[in-house]
């Protein structure tokens, strides 16, 4: 199986999949799946971008809204996470994922798919410490505070990954794991991001809850993007125990390393996009703790006994078959023609999708407002007095890599001129 693994979206949808064509008419082969380490943005119209936390220069539509129009279809089937520059409203629709238009799969705020015989899990979001061990809180439409605490990974979504036994094939985040520069050139890495090197010196470069997963999962094969380079490391997991092959990559800009095919052991195609029977079984234990609240919550002895779960899971898969429902959309796209925001969509909506893979499970919806998120969307003062956000900063300065990007190069050329 030929995969192909792009760095930052960026909502350059199309750019992307023009160049994966180029490589398969130049090279005489066929790409089998696409996978996106998040900032994938998929922005479906002008609503949407008010979920999208960028500097105002960054807020353009771009293309995935052609995609969700179906004006234009994904050539290759494509799996992505969610990163730090999300249209955060409809991913949410998707928390536990599905199709975010024809042919283009978000894998959820954690989860894991099968296609074809490969497994494939992930980790929406960065890692910031501050709202780690906080519940789901937030609920669009967000506030300047809920708009930047959404898409921080959550202690719930990473517990949930650790209860996972059977081998994992390849696993995407956006930040990196914690440490894993100690496992490449990052000499190398720090003579083009010297901005990097502090933190790689005091160790806190990377996600400690992805590095943690690392340590547990021992893929083969894991990939990530949001510091808008390319890096590679490999990682030996014990005395000749198993090894991880890293890699990281940039944004899809021209001259930039965004992409690398990578081919796979697998099974003869064609292949499609399938739910995991071990992941749906670990959901249906663990729905019934999944924290909606601001209030810190404790995973450590939530040790739920799998084995019926899994029997039954196998059972319902059995009987209603393994792949999911097909798209839906749930939004108008945009429109050129007519660029005037619909004031009478709230923006947020049960999705479809959502519903059936509940309804395949027997499980509650537990995605919409609570008492205490309205509270939270409406007054951010209250946040601040409750400690749950910094009003100034985020505790991760590389959430503006973009910005240190073009100030980083904008100085590099000042040396040149």
């Amino acid at each position: 199986m030929k995969i192909a693994v792009e760095g930052c979206m960026h909502g350059d949808l199309d750019n992307v999949y023009k160049t994966l064509q180029y490589i398969q008419d130049t090279q005489n082969t066929k790409i089998d799946l696409l996978l996106c380490c998040g900032d994938f943005q998929a922005v479906r119209n002008e609503r949407d971008m008010e979920s999208l936390n960028v500097p105002p220069r960054f807020r353009e539509m771009k293309s995935f809204w052609k995609y969700y129009s179906g004006q234009e279809v994904a050539p290759i089937p494509t799996i992505f996470i969610g990163g730090n520059h999300e249209a955060s409203n409809y991913l949410w629709e998707l928390y536990y994922g599905g199709w975010a238009a024809p042919n283009i799969y978000f894998l959820g705020f954690a989860g894991v798919v099968k296609f074809g015989n490969v497994r494939i899990g992930g980790l929406s979001g960065i890692y910031n410490a501050r709202h780690y061990h906080l519940g789901h809180y937030e609920r669009p439409p967000y506030n300047e505070c809920t708009i930047r605490s959404v898409y921080h990974v959550r202690e719930y979504d990473v517990h949930k990954l650790m209860q996972i036994k059977e081998p994992i094939d390849i696993f995407l985040s956006h930040d990196w794991p914690l440490g894993i520069t100690d496992y490449g050139n990052w000499k190398q890495l720090v003579r083009h991001k010297q901005f990097f090197e502090k933190e790689i010196q005091e160790k806190t470069l990377g996600s400690k809850p992805a590095a943690q997963l690392l340590e547990k999962l021992k893929p083969p094969y894991w990939f990530s993007a949001h510091l808008h380079c390319k890096f590679s490391a490999l990682v030996q997991h014990g005395d000749g125990g198993q090894v991880t092959k890293f890699l990281a990559l940039d944004k899809c800009l021209p001259g930039r390393k965004f992409l690398q095919i990578v081919e796979i052991e697998s099974e003869p195609g064609p292949y499609e996009i399938q739910y995991d029977e071990e992941w749906l079984a670990i959901t249906r234990k663990f729905n019934s703790i999944f924290p909606t609240t601001n209030r810190n919550s404790n995973y450590g002895n939530a040790q739920l006994d799998m084995q019926d779960c899994h029997q039954w899971v196998r059972k319902r898969l059995q009987a209603e078959g393994a792949k999911p429902i097909e798209f839906v959309q749930t939004a108008p796209p945009y429109d050129p023609s007519n660029s005037c925001l619909n004031s009478s969509s709230s923006g947020y909506f049960r999705n479809p999708q959502t519903q059936s893979f509940l309804q395949l499970l027997e499980l509650p919806y537990l995605l919409d407002n609570s008492l205490e998120s309205r509270e939270q969307i409406h007054s951010p003062v209250s946040s601040i007095q409750r400690g749950l956000i910094d009003d100034t900063s985020e505790d991760i300065p590389i959430d503006d890599v973009d910005e240190l990007d073009e100030l980083a190069e904008v100085n590099e050329q000042s040396k040149n001129q």
